[in-house]
């Protein structure tokens, strides 16, 4: 069954956008496209020197930022095409995972996590590893098992899970940097309900055993006290509610936002009251404006049993931090076999910071956060503010390697390349 959305047909060059979404990084394309087919892009593609492609904007490096030409593939003909026998959706790549979530829920169909955000494409999630939350659940990309993209010569690839292996966890996160993502086929379950409880007040020796309480679990703190301020647990509706002392905490008697002052309209049912996965496991609801809108954002991925010590070592700079933080959020993701996945070979604890809307003010706090996480080879979100050296972080892939020989052989001629990416994968 192919359910078709809206479909573009009168685009123009002025839909495509002209900054991220935060408003950090300002595009300098010399040149703004919104193909209406994929042959269209197709010959954009093929005609083009330099050309990347812009999702919902929810990256705050340049990694996609171009001197080219930036497309838009939010104008493609926007299907959701279900494999019943598989257990499969295939989607168009530029589609929000919110939209695609309402899709397959109608169908009694989920996927098995989302992430915080159900504004961001699918493509874009994929090509940088974004993930939800969860000590059994993998970031977004592991539940891709096809690709179609338009490769650099303007032709159209399409790869299999099952039938292209290796060569596959190479392909799915790709950055940007091996071709436009037209169509992605992803994993689905059977739909399932969750019910979203919030405590207050988590002792740090608590940590662990909460992380692993729940579906998916999030935590947040300020780096303000040595206790964590909240607990967010999203819990299969047939899991006993906890009690009102769990773990310590007090349980939260209103809804909240994970950033002080910022309005918990926005974000997804609290308070125990269930209702479907799509509207229980990010944070926000899609019709509002997620986290806290002008601001910047880091995150690290470290060893999973590196928990407790990489916290520790944070403690040394939580002076820098909290002046500059809007929000701390913990995680944990599993691990993959995908290249260029921060949860490579590894189950992994997650630290991602929610900065305050000054690039001046917090590029030295991510130098000191970074220098004190060293021991512990985190692995930067590639979609977010770091500044690891290009030569160190290679060392924390094992397959960086091959991840450059393949964008060498796919792009030889640096088509969807740009300036970032030349500096963490030269020729």
């Amino acid at each position: 069954m192919i359910v078709q959305g809206q479909n573009v047909t009168s685009a123009t060059a002025a839909d495509v956008p002209r900054r991220n979404w935060a408003g950090n990084v300002r595009y300098a394309a010399r040149a703004f496209h919104r193909p209406t087919s994929t042959d269209e892009l197709r010959r954009l593609v093929a005609g083009s020197t330099r050309i990347r492609a812009v999702g919902s904007g929810h990256s705050f490096n340049r990694f996609g930022d171009t001197d080219g030409d930036l497309v838009t593939l939010a104008g493609l003909p926007q299907t959701v095409d279900v494999d019943h026998e598989r257990g499969r959706v295939t989607v168009s790549g530029a589609m929000r995972y919110g939209d695609v979530a309402q899709h397959l829920q109608s169908q009694g169909y989920a996927l098995a996590n989302l992430a915080s955000l159900p504004h961001i494409s699918v493509a874009g999630a994929v090509a940088t590893a974004t993930h939800g939350s969860g000590q059994t659940h993998g970031n977004l990309a592991t539940a891709v098992a096809g690709l179609e993209l338009v490769t650099a010569d303007g032709d159209l690839l399409r790869v299999d899970r099952d039938a292209d292996g290796d060569r596959f966890a190479g392909l799915v996160v790709g950055l940007g940097a091996l071709g436009l993502v037209t169509r992605v086929t992803l994993d689905v379950v059977p739909a399932f309900e969750l019910s979203q409880y919030v405590s207050l007040d988590l002792r740090r020796e608590a940590l662990d055993e909460a992380l692993g309480s729940a579906y998916s679990v999030s935590v947040f703190t300020d780096w303000r006290t040595p206790r964590l301020r909240e607990v967010w647990r999203k819990q299969v509706t047939d899991q006993s509610p906890p009690p009102g002392d769990w773990l310590g905490t007090t349980a939260a008697d209103e809804p909240r936002h994970p950033v002080l002052g910022m309005p918990p309209e926005n974000c997804t049912p609290q308070l125990g009251e269930p209702g479907p996965w799509h509207e229980r496991l990010p944070h926000f609801k899609l019709g509002f404006t997620p986290s806290g809108g002008e601001e910047l954002q880091s995150e690290y991925h470290v060893p999973r049993t590196a928990a407790a010590d990489a916290l520790a070592a944070l403690d040394d700079v939580a002076h820098l931090i909290a002046p500059v933080l809007l929000v701390c959020e913990l995680r944990t993701v599993a691990a993959d076999e995908l290249w260029l996945s921060p949860n490579h070979q590894r189950d992994s604890f997650v630290v991602h910071f929610t900065w305050v809307d000054d690039t001046a003010a917090v590029l030295p706090v991510v130098a000191a956060v970074e220098e004190r996480l060293a021991p512990f080879a985190p692995r930067p979100h590639w979609g977010k503010v770091f500044v690891t050296d290009p030569a160190e972080l290679a060392t924390r892939y094992p397959r960086y390697a091959d991840f450059a020989a393949q964008l060498t052989h796919l792009d030889p001629t640096g088509k969807f390349r740009t300036d970032l990416l030349d500096r963490y994968f030269p020729r």
